[in-house]
Parts: structure tokens; C-alpha cells; sequence
């Protein structure tokens, strides 16, 4: 064999094991001679994911968050409504001219007689003038189902009394007119009941 022929063949050799060995280093070989370039790569993609894994995560979070206080939110609401239309029809239910019973009157006259009968004082509004602290001149008739006249004093009334008629409703109050108790809606002055003649 010639020189020639066997410089050749080796030539040969050496370019089969070449191509041979290419595929290899291309598949681990990808960035530098190591392949610390793909698991850069697919280390940094990990991350990227979790990142927005986690992203996702904490908008769902605050999506249900904000659902949560939404539906609270109305709730209260529907709530408040509930209660003000329920409050509105009770200022609506008091019978006008009924509300006081033959007892509420019997212990209220009872205390006024006890502390400002038989002329020993007489309660604030009412003058003395030897006729049982009888309002004075020409004191304003009430009348139930009217407002209480322009210009007329509301007293407060005594612990001691209101503790002996039934509890006010909402939006009504108890006063003193003179030598009357009311029942006044606190809206329009609307006298519902009354009480007369306190000291008999």
C-alpha cells in the first residue's frame, strides 16, 4: 500500500470520527464548552414561571379580598335599608289617639297630684295663682291628631313619669304642654296622645 493511499485513509478516518463526535458536542455544548448556557437558561424560565405562579396567586387573592368586602359591604346596606323602612313603618303604626291606656293615665295623674297638688309648687311653666297651678290666661286647647300651636313650651317630663307609660317609639317623644302630657312625632310636632288635666 502506498504512502499516499494510507495518508488516505486515515484522512478518512479522521473525518468520519469528526462528523461522529459533532452531534454530541452540539447537544451539550449549547452556550460554552460545558453547557452551563441551556441550564442558565432553563433555571431562569424555572423562575420566570414561579414568579408569575406567584402573581397570579396573590391577584386571586386580592380579587376574592375585594369580592368579600364588596358582598359585606352590600350586605350592611341591605341591612340599614331593612331596618329604616322597618323604623319608617313603625313611626307609621302609632295609633293616633289610642296609645295611652286608663293605667298610664291613673299613675301619671297620681304622681303629679303627689308632687305639685293642693298648690305646694308647681312644675316649671305653670304659674301659681290660687287655682291648683292651672296654666295661666288663655291656655292653647290640643287637640290629638293636630301639631302641637306655634309658640307653645314642651317640657321635659320626670323619670319618675316616663318610667309609667310604655316606651316612646322611634321617632316620638314625651313632653309636657301646660297641665297636659303628649305624645309628639318629633318630625312635624303631630300630637298621637294625650294625657289632660295632670293635677285633677
Amino acid at each position: 500500500m502506498s504512502t499516499s493511499t494510507h495518508s488516505i485513509r486515515i484522512l478518512a478516518l479522521l473525518l468520519s470520527a469528526a462528523f461522529a463526535a459533532a452531534p454530541a458536542l452540539a447537544k451539550g455544548g449549547e452556550g460554552d464548552e460545558h453547557g452551563h448556557g441551556k441550564g442558565q437558561a432553563k433555571h431562569a424560565e424555572k423562575a420566570q414561571e414561579q414568579a408569575d405562579k406567584h402573581a397570579r396567586k396573590d391577584w386571586e387573592k386580592q380579587r376574592k379580598q375585594a369580592q368579600k368586602d364588596w358582598d359585606k359591604d352590600r350586605k350592611q346596606a341591605q341591612k340599614d335599608d331593612r331596618r329604616a323602612a322597618k323604623e319608617r313603618r313603625r313611626v307609621q303604626e302609632v295609633p293616633v289617639g289610642a296609645y295611652f291606656e286608663d293605667r298610664h293615665r291613673e299613675a301619671v295623674r297620681h304622681y303629679y297630684v303627689e308632687q305639685y297638688g293642693h298648690a305646694r309648687k308647681c312644675p316649671p311653666g305653670l304659674a301659681k295663682k290660687n287655682n291648683g297651678c292651672m296654666p295661666p290666661g288663655q291656655a292653647r286647647k290640643l287637640a290629638v291628631g293636630q301639631p302641637v300651636p306655634a309658640g307653645v313650651t314642651l317640657y321635659p317630663v320626670p323619670q319618675p313619669v316616663i318610667v309609667q307609660l310604655p316606651p316612646a317609639p322611634y321617632g316620638y317623644r314625651y313632653a309636657r304642654v301646660g297641665n297636659d302630657i303628649v305624645l309628639v312625632r318629633n318630625e312635624n310636632q303631630l300630637i298621637v296622645d294625650i294625657i289632660v288635666n295632670l293635677l285633677g
